[in-house]
């Protein structure tokens, strides 16, 4: 066997008996393996006994990366910025061969130099650094108030935030509800890829994300990635945004009404009406919330003594029904036995587009009447985080229908609007 004189982190070049191939060694976990990290970011383990020859092209300098020193250029305008993790902000472990999160500064900035050719980074925030599966209302109320003191700073013109993917849906929701009175662009942008990975998404994001957080746009937005191609984004609405695919770079849709524009590097298209920034208002924070709501999806057959579970611990329970906003009517005596006792219920749908209506089948109308709240074409993931933020305030106990139902940010459209198929899948 030939004698393996490279270390964990080194980029070699190993020849095998019919290819050579380069990569930077990564830990393996069999020590019989030697696990390679290759250029177009896969990994592939090559057992050692295959190995024919092995070269260093170069040696892993373990010592900590110099990095671009941010200088202030007074041409450009300011955003803040707030790290919170995500893939956007990880980088590939030569540990495990996985992304881990980038947790300086600098280093980050390194790694997206073109933004600082748009955009003067004035405050900059990392109040923590999770992924996203593990967020939870206190996350989003850290958002919102690191987010709050920049947009009423008068020397930022807009904020980004970075996000992990998996509930970013429900962050834009949650700071859609949180951040009142809104002046300025609040961006939320993440990556599918890590920026080390040859077919990284996440340059491309963030620099359209810089650009619509200088412009006059003050919404709550999430932008990525308008298709496969590595061309231009779409700016989305924070409580119109799904992700609809695992591992596209395109992973996020408006549903039920188009994006809010179209951003490039360089400009910005906009293609649905906004609400215009206006440095004159001042943002205000409405943090209430109540964590004690649940969302549920119906399925043939679900037995409602579910209904009595979700009643003793919540106040609040989102159904994902089907179609048109249908369950099994054998539902109906719980459902009018828990909303008497104080069990508020709401009625989405499990299509991706579309609304709820209780008017078409006579089921529906006897769930309504049962006091179910149906919600038109609001997503239900922005459902749930709504009643969270309704039932967080105590003033509002008896007119949870009616503001559930007030159209606080763009949550229930007034009319449907689909993108074509193509520009979907």
């Amino acid at each position: 066997m030939v004698e393996l004189n490279f270390n964990k982190g080194d980029y070699v070049r190993l020849r095998l008996a019919l290819e050579e191939i380069d990569g930077q060694v990564l830990e393996s976990p069999e020590s019989d393996i030697v696990l390679l990290k290759l250029k177009s970011g896969y990994n592939i383990g090559i057992k050692k006994e295959n190995i024919l020859g092995a070269r260093v092209l170069r040696k892993y300098n373990e010592e900590k990366a110099k990095f671009l020193k941010r200088e202030e250029r007074k041409e450009l305008p300011s955003i803040g910025l707030i790290i919170t993790g995500g893939t956007i902000a990880s980088k590939a472990s030569q540990a495990t061969g996985g992304v881990k999160p980038i947790t300086d500064v600098d280093e980050f900035l390194n790694y997206y130099p073109e933004l600082l050719k748009i955009v003067n980074i004035k405050k900059l925030e990392i109040p923590f650094m999770v992924f996203s599966e593990n967020m939870t209302s206190e996350h989003w109320i850290k958002i919102a108030e690191c987010a709050e003191k920049m947009l009423n700073d008068d020397n930022i013109k807009g904020i980004i935030i970075t996000h992990g993917t998996d509930t970013l849906g429900y962050s834009a929701a949650a700071l859609s509800f949180f951040l009142r009175n809104l002046n300025k662009p609040v961006v939320l942008t993440y990556a599918q890829r890590s920026i080390d990975r040859a077919s990284s998404d996440a340059s491309l994001n963030l620099q359209c994300a810089a650009r619509m957080a200088i412009s006059d746009c003050a919404e709550v937005v999430l932008v990525g990635h308008a298709n496969v191609n590595d061309n231009f984004c779409y700016a989305i609405r924070g409580t119109r945004a799904r992700k609809l695919h695992s591992s596209r770079r395109d992973a996020f849709k408006s549903v039920n009404e188009k994006p809010i524009a179209k951003v490039w590097k360089d400009k910005i298209e906009f293609i649905s009406q906004y609400k215009r920034s206006d440095e004159n208002r001042k943002v205000e924070l409405d943090l209430a919330y109540s964590d004690k709501v649940a969302l549920l999806k119906f399925y043939p057959g679900q037995d409602s003594s579910i209904l009595d579970y979700y009643a003793l611990k919540y106040k609040g329970l989102v159904i994902e029904g089907f179609g048109l906003g249908q369950i099994n009517e054998s539902w109906i005596p719980k459902l009018k036995k828990h909303i008497k006792n104080g069990l508020v219920i709401c009625m989405t749908s499990q299509t991706i587009f579309g609304e709820v209506n209780p008017y078409v089948y006579s089921s529906a109308r006897e769930i309504e009447r049962a006091g179910v709240i149906y919600l038109g074409n609001m997503l239900a993931e922005t459902a749930f985080v709504k009643l969270g933020w309704v039932l967080g305030h105590y003033g509002w106990k008896m007119r949870v229908r009616e503001k559930m139902l007030e159209n606080f940010a763009g949550e229930i459209s007034e009319r449907i609007e689909f993108e074509r198929e193509s520009e979907l899948y």
